[in-house]
């Protein structure tokens, strides 16, 4: 069967309106506030004066590991693989506790300013610099524009749903918006930021999965319906644990098969980028006041990218399976 699609409509208010706009003047406020000091020396722009705590740096991490395109993507994962289907990244746990208690205190011991300049320090001659070449386009035109590619057009259908503006334009305002106050705060204005919308975003996942399920009448009518729906799938739907099991009506494939998960958690985890916890999350690591901070900030980290985040948007996406059956 063809997925459903529907088409939504939102009308915002003038207090939705004031709210945003009070958004997006307090975070353009926090980054030229931060400009004098970011400005200072290349430290203080990079690594923000390596005077950063755990649960600031940390936060940072989590905020930064998802955007728009996020819970689009994991409630997505729901209503087609069912809880299972998080396996997809929820198998990077490894990773990530590694880099808490083998990594985290020898990046902030390395004391460069960025990765790159690791790069620099561990290898050296003509080997290094093809080496530093490569990781600079590599991560500059393919990696990071795939990576921006998808997370702009997540944005540009939302801000097209809610402001009615063109992809083109949404992409521009935002750009333009995150550009400024990124640039002129450095590692400071950027931190800051992600501490407050870490927060704004999850209290309002919150909010959405608690409007959700007392819209639908309680996580046991949820339930109800989905077995009413999705019949024998719907006991694998809210399984953490996938096992094959019959086609979904709306659907003419598998929740998340066996085979998947078991490359899931055997392959993806260790063959991935980053499994030192570089890029973004050791630029957070490598501004920590020291080791321990380092260590508690990405061990932080990782229980709140895994064990917290989610859930909100695991209970929208069982929702929306009830709510938009076949949606596509």
């Amino acid at each position: 069967m063809v997925p459903r699609i529907y088409h939504i409509v939102a009308n915002l208010t003038v207090w939705d309106w004031f709210f945003i706009l009070i958004y997006f003047l307090f975070t353009l406020l926090v980054g030229f506030y931060f400009t004098r000091r970011a400005t200072t020396n290349i430290a203080q722009y990079f690594t923000s004066g390596r005077g950063m705590p755990w649960w600031l740096l940390g936060t940072s991490m989590v905020a930064t590991s998802f955007a728009a395109d996020t819970p689009l993507a994991i409630s997505g994962l729901i209503v087609k693989q069912g809880i299972a289907g998080n396996w997809y990244w929820w198998c990077m746990v490894p990773i990530h506790v590694m880099g808490a208690y083998f990594f985290a205190r020898l990046w902030q011991r390395a004391g460069v300013l960025t990765d790159t300049e690791l790069v620099k320090i561990r290898y050296s001659g003509k080997p290094a610099k093809i080496l530093r070449g490569f990781r600079a386009l590599y991560f500059s035109l393919p990696y990071n524009c795939l990576v921006m590619g998808w997370v702009n057009l997540a944005m540009a259908n939302i801000l097209g749903m809610t402001f009615k503006f063109n992809k083109l334009t949404s992409v521009l305002i935002c750009f333009f918006f995150t550009m400024t106050y990124s640039a002129i705060s450095g590692l400071w204005g950027v931190m800051v930021t992600d501490f407050f919308q870490f927060f704004l975003a999850m209290g309002m996942a919150i909010l959405l999965s608690i409007y959700t399920i007392n819209h639908i009448g309680g996580m046991g009518v949820i339930l109800e319906r989905l077995a009413a729906i999705y019949g024998g799938a719907s006991k694998t739907m809210i399984s953490i644990f996938p096992h094959d099991s019959p086609l979904p009506p709306l659907y003419n494939q598998l929740l998340l098969p066996t085979s998947l998960f078991l490359l899931y958690i055997g392959m993806v985890w260790w063959t991935t980028g980053n499994t030192d916890g570089g890029a973004y999350l050791a630029q957070r690591m490598l501004s920590a006041k020291n080791e321990k901070h380092s260590f508690l900030g990405y061990l932080w980290f990782s229980i709140a990218h895994y064990s917290l985040r989610p859930w909100p948007w695991i209970i929208v996406g069982l929702g929306a399976a009830v709510m938009f059956p076949g949606i596509g």
